[in-house]
C-alpha cells in the first residue's frame, strides 16, 4: 500500500483510508449539506492538540461544531442521554465519533436517541428492543483515533448500567456510520500502552472471531488477514512506530469488527467482567486473558489456532506454541497485570464470575463455559 496515496472503499460502509484523510472531513461535510456536527469524544482526546487540528479543520469549512466529552472509561446510559440532550440543545445536524471505542460507542447510542424516544435499554437487542428502532438515525461519520476495537465500522454499542454496570448491547444494521475516516497519522502521538493495549484487543477479535464454529469463510478469511497484519506490526506500533505499521494496525483493527460478526468468546465475557468489576481498559483486560482463553480452547481448536500460528509465523506451530508467542508478545508491549497487587478474595472472584457468565460473548466461544470453568478462569489470571 502506497501510504502517499489516498483511498476510498466500502464494506459496507464507506471508509476513506489513507495518511491525511482528515483534511477532507470539512470538505466532506460541506457537500453532504451537513453544517453543525456534533463531534462525540472523551474527556481526554477533547483536551489534545490533535482535537484542536480537527476543530480548526472543521470551522475553517464554515462548520458549527460542538463538542461532547462527558464519557466515562467504560460508557455508561446517562452518558448517551446527557449527550441527546445536548445535541438537541445544540441544534446539530449530525454526529461524528472522535476516538477509541468508548466514543464511539457513545456517539453511535447518542445517534440512535435523538430520534427515538424512552430509555436506551428499551432498544437492547437480547429483549428484542432492536426491532423497535425504525426512525431515521441522523448523519453518522466515526473518525478512529486507536486502532483496538475497530467500532468505526460496526452496528453495535456496549453501554454499561449506571448502577449494576452490567454491559448491554445495543445493535442494528441502521447504526452504522455512512463514512469511516480513517487516518493513521491520527494514531502516531498515542502512548505506548494505549497502542499495546488497543493492539491487543483488535489481535483478540480476530483470534476470537475465528475460533467460532459458525460457517462464515468470508469473516474466516478476514481474520486470517488481519492476525496476519497485526502480527506484522503491533511491536513496531508499541516500540519504534512507523506510519506504516500504524496503517496496518488500523486495517487490522477495523477488519476485527467485520470478522467478530461471527461472534466472539470467553475471553472477551471475562474481559468485559474485569472491566466492569475492577474499571480496567479493556485491551488491556484482553491483553491478560487471551493466552489463558486460548489454552482453554486448545483441545476443540487445535487445527484452527495452528493456522493462526502460521499467520503469526511462529516457530512452534502448536496451541501451546501460541499460548507462548501471546506471553511473550504482552512483555515485548510493555502489558504488565495489576491484578496481583489488589488482593482479591474470594467474593470477588465471584463477582467476577457471575458478570461473565451473564455476559453473551461466550455463548459463541468453540467450547461451552459453566461456572466453575469461568472460577478457574479467573484465578488463573488473577
Amino acid at each position: 500500500m502506497d501510504l502517499n496515496k489516498l483511498y476510498t472503499f466500502n464494506f459496507p460502509t464507506k471508509i476513506l483510508f489513507g495518511a491525511g484523510i482528515i483534511k477532507k472531513l470539512g470538505a466532506y461535510l460541506h457537500e453532504n449539506n451537513l453544517k453543525s456536527p456534533l463531534i462525540v469524544t472523551d474527556p481526554v482526546l477533547k483536551e489534545l492538540p490533535l482535537m484542536n487540528i480537527i476543530i480548526e479543520l472543521l470551522e475553517s469549512s464554515e462548520q458549527k461544531v460542538s463538542i461532547f466529552s462527558k464519557i466515562e472509561k467504560n460508557p455508561i446510559k446517562q452518558n448517551v442521554h446527557d449527550g441527546k440532550e445536548f445535541y438537541l440543545n445544540n441544534k446539530c445536524d449530525c454526529v461524528i465519533g472522535i476516538g477509541g471505542g468508548a466514543s464511539m460507542d457513545v456517539a453511535r447510542s447518542i445517534a440512535l436517541m435523538v430520534n427515538h424516544s424512552g430509555d436506551l435499554f428499551d432498544y437492547e437487542e437480547s429483549v428484542g428492543g432492536d426491532a423497535l428502532i425504525k426512525n431515521e438515525i441522523p448523519y453518522f461519520i466515526t473518525v478512529p483515533t486507536t486502532s483496538g476495537t475497530g467500532s468505526e465500522v460496526g452496528r453495535s454499542s456496549v453501554i454499561s448500567d449506571d448502577f449494576t454496570h452490567e454491559k448491554k448491547i445495543i445493535f442494528h444494521s441502521s447504526l452504522m456510520a455512512q463514512a469511516v475516516f480513517a487516518d493513521p497519522e491520527l494514531t502516531l502521538s498515542l502512548p505506548p500502552f494505549v497502542t499495546a493495549a488497543t493492539g491487543v484487543d483488535a489481535l483478540t477479535h480476530n483470534i476470537e472471531a475465528y475460533l467460532v464454529e459458525t460457517i462464515h469463510p468470508l469473516c474466516d478469511g478476514i481474520a486470517l488477514e488481519a492476525i496476519s497484519l497485526i502480527g506484522e506490526s503491533l511491536v513496531n506500533s508499541v516500540n519504534n512506530p512507523t506510519l506504516e505499521d500504524r496503517a496496518k494496525m488500523m486495517l487490522g483493527a477495523m477488519m476485527g469488527a467485520i470478522a467478530f460478526q461471527k461472534g466472539l468468546g470467553v475471553v472477551h465475557s471475562m474481559a468485559h467482567s474485569l472491566s466492569t468489576n475492577l474499571n480496567l481498559h479493556h485491551g488491556l483486560a484482553n491483553a491478560l486473558v487471551l493466552p489463558i482463553g486460548v489454552e482453554f480452547n486448545a483441545d476443540v481448536s487445535e487445527k484452527k489456532l495452528i493456522t493462526i500460528a502460521d499467520k503469526l509465523k511462529i516457530e512452534d506451530k502448536s496451541s501451546s506454541g501460541l499460548v507462548n508467542y501471546l506471553l511473550k508478545l504482552n512483555q515485548e508491549i510493555g502489558i504488565k497485570s495489576p491484578l496481583e497487587e489488589l488482593n482479591l478474595n474470594d467474593s470477588d472472584v465471584n463477582n467476577l464470575v457471575n458478570v461473565a457468565y451473564k455476559d453473551v460473548c461466550h455463548q459463541s466461544n468453540p467450547k461451552s463455559v459453566t461456572r466453575e470453568d469461568f472460577e478457574k478462569l479467573f484465578k488463573k489470571v488473577l
